[in-house]
């Protein structure tokens, strides 16, 4: 459960270096959109040395379809190292999606950034076996679409409902961009939960803290789910049924259980992962 996917760009290791000793859950090597047109063979020689040494890293590769993500695609399969997986930008063929996860054998997280991905948000997501997740590129999509913020409701439920349907894990959240707004990158992902995500990329060490935190089941959820499974074993087993109603008069079925293991799973992944970053401090 990857709450946070700090992008670093690769033209910079002191910024890679302090990235992956701190604490974001998955770091995503960036040879894409942070480094100029000039830096992008320096930056794939930093990345591939990072990955050399044996720190699992993300890398967030070039459009596979141009000169610069073929060289990456190419250079990224042949090294020897720790890549953990690759975000691949303007996805919208499944065809060119799983001829990278071929050639790289590794996770793949398609970014669907035109109308056309959203349009076969499905089929990329379904496209290989590697496909680890999707999301949307958001900037890039309003570009695309020619338009602002409230046409991106529809795109957003697309890939939420796309990657449940792939049996794929619910997508992370584009990048907040407004860096000193902490509040606001607070409140869009917690909406971004109520709406089916879950974490998001984030471009800056002071936004980790808060998207983790969003990311964290309410303490009044967490109780009612222990709560509620912990009477599922007498409520089913005692009368046979699929479906009861509880103590509080409210309706359970398999729809409410599942949801309640899934708080809990989700509450034991945010207690380890907080008693990881304790002990780093």
């Amino acid at each position: 459960m990857i709450r946070s996917w700090l992008y670093v760009p690769g033209d910079r290791p002191d910024r890679m270096d302090k990235a992956l000793a701190g604490p974001a859950d998955a770091v995503v090597l960036d040879l894409e959109d942070a480094v100029g047109a000039g830096a992008k063979d320096e930056a794939r020689r930093n990345v591939l040395d990072v990955l050399a040494s044996g720190r699992p890293a993300y890398v967030r590769i070039n459009d596979p379809a141009a000169p610069s993500g073929e060289a990456d695609v190419r250079e990224l399969a042949a090294a020897q190292g720790s890549l953990a997986g690759v975000r691949v930008p303007k996805s919208e063929d499944p065809g060119e999606l799983r001829r990278v996860a071929d050639r790289l054998g590794v996770p793949v997280f398609p970014l669907i950034e035109s109308a056309l991905g959203v349009e076969n948000a499905l089929a990329l997501a379904t496209a290989h076996p590697l496909v680890g997740g999707i999301s949307l590129g958001e900037a890039d999509l309003q570009a695309d679409l020619r338009a602002g913020r409230r046409a991106l409701a529809w795109p957003r439920s697309r890939i939420v409902v796309a990657a449940r349907a792939a049996g794929l894990p619910s997508p992370a959240q584009s990048v907040w961009t407004a860096v000193r707004d902490l509040d606001g990158l607070r409140a869009d992902t917690e909406s971004g939960r109520e709406a089916g995500f879950f974490g998001r990329s984030v471009i800056h060490p002071a936004q980790i803290p808060v998207v983790h935190e969003a990311c964290a089941p309410d303490p009044e959820e967490t109780a009612w789910a222990r709560e509620l499974l912990g009477r599922f074993t007498g409520a089913a087993g005692s009368t046979g049924e699929s479906a009861w109603i509880d103590s509080s008069g409210k309706f359970v079925d398999k729809a409410v259980v599942e949801r309640a293991r899934w708080l809990l799973s989700l509450a034991g992944t945010v207690d380890r992962e907080n008693a990881k970053e304790g002990d780093v401090q």
